[in-house]
């Protein structure tokens, strides 16, 4: 625990900013590289759904087990019960019409159950599968098509000769292939952005503030902020825009293996080591072992180590 009182704090404080600065400046020297595997990230699909997201995702060219969870996470978020204002119904979002054409008993119980993940999570890999082979012959990505007809039917792609000019399946479209690196497991590190060196900057700013339950750090707040809400208001201060809460904020960026780990980087903690669903605090890395985080009500942001029983892993938001 830092000791926050007079020059000690103020020794800390200053110590911590050089090591911000040195392993910033050396990470920005390390090599890196794209790439991406058909293998999903460690725990980057909850537990239960993993092996079947895995098997599907690989179901035919169009798909890889990546894409296939970041249009499900996108369609229910994992929730096998979600149903929309629209009547779309489980895990992959699938109307009645749509599922009575192509709902399958995968799991072989005597029933094709829109509720049931071990049924629905197969037929979407098979549906996307079908819908790539009606707009195969559409110019343009084949994956790309493929989604935009799952948004907004195959007969409008092959209309507009591609991704139709919704602008609704547009964005559902550039989610999806966004999110999908966010599942895929990394293959090689990623290079650091000047971006996250200013999200620090912007975090360390307000160290010393005390911590508000639900603070977004707006004059309502009085400047304070939660653990999510300072790593989304330091990412939005440089343009990176990433979701609320601190379980969604995890799959907004590859996740790099703890010795991979770069000033910048978003380190989550959870009660569940594999469920990413349970996650229940974020912070900023800066490097050394340590993040620039809001703990808890009673506390200030400050700096913590982040090699904890609970660290779950981390995510690159400035990956894309």
């Amino acid at each position: 625990m830092w000791v926050a009182t007079g020059v000690g704090f103020t020794m800390v404080l200053g110590f911590m900013a050089l090591l911000v600065v040195g392993t910033y400046s050396a990470a920005t020297q390390l090599g890196g590289g794209g790439g991406k595997s058909v293998a999903l990230a460690k725990n980057s699909v909850p537990a239960q759904y993993s092996s079947l997201v895995q098997k599907w995702g690989n179901l035919c060219d169009a798909i890889n087990p990546a894409l296939l969870a970041a249009q499900l996470y996108q369609e229910s978020g994992w929730n096998p019960r979600a149903q929309s204002p629209a009547e779309a119904q489980g895990i992959a979002q699938f109307i009645p019409g749509t599922w009575a054409a192509h709902g399958m008993d995968a799991n072989k119980d005597g029933k094709a159950d829109v509720w049931d993940p071990e049924d629905a999570i197969p037929s979407a890999a098979s549906y996307d599968c079908k819908i790539a082979g009606y707009v195969d012959d559409v110019p343009g990505d084949n994956t790309d098509n493929m989604l935009a007809a799952y948004n907004a039917g195959s007969y409008a792609v092959i209309k507009y000769g591609g991704i139709p000019p919704y602008k609704e399946t547009q964005n559902y479209v550039k989610v999806i292939r966004e999110g999908e690196k966010s599942f895929a497991a990394p293959t090689s590190r990623v290079d650091p952005s000047k971006k996250a060196a200013g999200a620090i900057d912007y975090a360390q700013g307000k160290l010393g503030t005390p911590y508000l339950w639900g603070g977004e750090g707006g004059p309502g707040d009085n400047g304070r902020f939660d653990c999510s809400g300072l790593t989304r208001a330091a990412y939005a201060d440089v343009g990176v825009e990433i979701p609320r809460v601190a379980n969604d904020q995890w799959n907004t960026g590859p996740h790099p293996a703890r010795d991979e780990l770069l000033p910048g980087d978003l380190v989550f903690f959870s009660h569940d080591l594999k469920d990413s669903r349970q996650i229940h605090h974020v912070g900023i890395y800066v490097g050394g072992g340590y993040m620039i985080d809001a703990p808890y009500t009673g506390a200030v942001i400050r700096f913590d180590p982040i090699d904890t029983p609970d660290y779950f892993g981390a995510t690159r938001p400035t990956a894309g």
